[in-house]
């Protein structure tokens, strides 16, 4: 049986380094308690939660699982504060902070026993979330799907300066959709993995069924970072993404872009799949994606494909 032991899968006291992302209109309990009944990390994404409806997400998330599970704040919400409190008030002990800074909530965290990891795009905001007390960090590269780090910088080339430079475990995350992703990651010295897309497309996952076929219809090229002049974003080529980035190259202002985004795109591309106006956010490891599975069969798809990679490894690399 496969055992990974690191300091993630003992800050969580998780079986196995590998996190479900929360992710908005996809990761709601359904998701988040299978991964963890599999030993993994599942995160529900309050993101597109108004407050009662996170907590009803959590109290049938905690009826689904024994197993650790955790709550993901974007903290730029108009909201948060309020969801920070229902996270509190259900007793969750993990909070993973995102789209902001961790030291807006941080105390409050932290006096309540929770242990708070924040999503980063670069060592600069690694070494900020460290010194604010973080536990841990997510060293997202923008392969990513959804919205990313101005610096547009790889996980291959972040993760290992994140390592080098803080002393709280990292976490790796864009691109990652198979064991030999996962591999790799921990191969740069990340102590876990959180996996966004690859788990969108699950059967367990909220999103559209039509979200999910263009996820796994995807190719290589099939995503593109836009609007970034009012936040990078990845999505899925479609109508929508193709005149945004239209707009960009005629020298749309702010303004003008945040009106072309308009309001609950998101949620119209993912959750009510429309596959031409919504925002259909995924990641480049799309192409990496041929069929949508229950998690249990892709948790188990994915530690076969690390044991396959360590072998193969251990044939090619002879000391």
């Amino acid at each position: 049986m496969l055992k990974l032991k690191t300091k993630i899968t003992e800050l969580f006291n998780i079986e196995y380094p590998i996190i479900q992302a929360g992710m908005v209109w996809v990761s709601g309990w359904k998701l988040a308690s299978a991964v963890s009944n599999c030993g993994g990390l599942g995160l529900i994404g309050a993101g597109s939660m108004k407050p009662e409806l996170l907590r009803e997400h959590i109290q049938k998330c905690k009826n689904a699982t024994n197993k650790p599970f955790g709550v993901n704040i974007p903290i730029q919400r108009g909201d948060a504060e309020k969801l920070v409190e229902v996270t509190v008030e259900e007793n969750i002990k993990i909070v993973f902070t995102s789209a902001g800074s961790p030291k807006r909530f941080i105390n409050v965290l932290k006096e309540n026993g929770v242990t708070v990891v924040h999503v980063v795009p670069s060592v600069k905001f690694g070494l900020k979330a460290e010194e604010a007390g973080c536990d841990a960090v997510v060293g997202e590269g923008f392969e990513a799907g959804g919205h990313n780090g101005l610096d547009e910088i790889t996980t291959i080339a972040l993760i290992p300066q994140l390592v080098d430079k803080l002393n709280i475990p990292v976490i790796a995350a864009g691109g990652i959709a198979d064991g030999r992703g996962i591999v790799a990651a921990l191969s740069l010295g990340a102590e876990g993995v959180q996996i966004g897309t690859r788990f969108a497309a699950t059967v367990e996952s909220s999103a559209h069924p039509v979200y999910k076929q263009k996820v796994v219809e995807a190719e290589d090229n099939s995503t593109v970072l836009t609007l970034k002049k009012i936040g990078p974003v990845r999505l899925i080529k479609n109508d929508f993404a193709y005149r945004a980035l239209k707009a960009e190259m005629n020298g749309w202002d702010e303004e003008k872009l945040k009106e072309l985004l308009g309001k609950k795109r998101e949620m119209q591309g993912i959750f009510e799949g429309d596959e031409k106006e919504g925002e259909l956010e995924a990641g480049q490891s799309s192409g990496l994606i041929h069929e949508i599975l229950p998690v249990k069969d892709l948790f188990q798809k994915l530690l076969d494909e690390i044991v396959e990679v360590q072998k193969r490894n251990n044939r090619i690399i002879n000391y």
